[in-house]
């Protein structure tokens, strides 16, 4: 754990999902205003999680792979080794950030280290997460309670993409999926988290009027 300008860095590893799920509700309701704000990032094993108004006709055949009702927004994602999830426990108020404001600097994180590696990424502002050429490389999902931010995004970096082929990815049939190590970027995730880390940190805490 260190603290980088005032925001809490935790490397946590691989976490079990529910756990994750209820240490950020908890710290959620036990914050105040003087709580400083933290990013955890860490990987999972494998699980299918549902947002709060998803359908669960987009997962197609989840196998042996547990399915988990969660409370952010969107729809059926997957999460597995190999994955880098960011999670952004964030005071939206004392940060005068909006819900797309949030959304836009989490994506403009993944496109600017996706670039140190050559690799064109973009956003589309109809469905959040971010995409190479169609194919979808980062989801992202929040929720916004007592004026605070949790969830966040997740990064495919060198893991098993068999099981996006089981869902909707994100509620869209045939969505493609492809991960950083395809693309001709690092196939480890801790050097790929190494270089997100600075471009993260940078992209929640410069002003608005700096980002794409």
């Amino acid at each position: 754990m260190c603290s980088e300008n005032s925001i809490i860095v935790r490397e946590l590893g691989r976490v079990d999902y529910a756990d994750s799920l209820a240490e950020m509700q908890a710290f959620t309701d036990r914050r105040n205003a003087e709580t400083a704000d933290e990013i955890w990032l860490l990987e999972h094993e494998p699980v299918f999680t549902l947002g709060l108004n998803a359908d669960a006709s987009h997962i197609l055949n989840a196998g042996d792979i547990p399915v988990v009702n969660v409370d952010r927004g969107g729809q059926v994602t997957y999460h597995g080794p190999g994955q880098l999830v960011a999670y952004v426990l964030m005071d939206m108020r004392r940060s005068q950030l909006g819900v797309r404001e949030l959304v836009m600097r989490l994506e403009t994180a993944v496109i600017d280290t996706l670039a140190g590696y050559a690799i064109a990424a973009s956003a589309r502002r109809d469905a959040p997460g971010v995409y190479v050429d169609g194919a979808k490389i980062a989801s992202l999902g929040l929720r916004i309670r007592k004026g605070s931010s949790y969830h966040g995004l997740a990064v495919n970096v060198a893991m098993q993409l068999e099981p996006f082929s089981r869902i909707n990815p994100c509620g869209f049939a045939g969505l493609p999926v492809t991960q950083v190590s395809e693309q001709g970027g690092p196939d480890d995730l801790r050097e790929f988290s190494r270089d997100f880390r600075p471009r993260l940190l940078s992209s929640l805490q410069q002003p608005a009027e700096k980002l794409r």
